[in-house]
């Protein structure tokens, strides 16, 4: 079996390959959806929700 090339890769299974160098780094990609880019009583609401799941399962884990 042939080693592959460290410096041509596939990321997450899409089918094509590209070469760049070490030192260089990936181009940005447009996100499809972004954190950043909700209003913040959204990110608060999410913040909430979030926290309010881990809180039930530490409580559950502790009864």
């Amino acid at each position: 079996m042939v080693p592959p090339d460290p410096h041509s890769h596939d990321h997450h299974g899409q089918g094509h390959a590209h070469a760049h160098g070490p030192a260089s780094p990936h181009p940005a990609q447009a996100a499809p959806w972004s954190i950043l880019r909700m209003p913040v009583v959204s990110r608060l609401g999410a913040a909430l929700a979030v926290s309010a799941c881990l809180w039930t399962v530490v409580w559950l884990a502790t009864r």
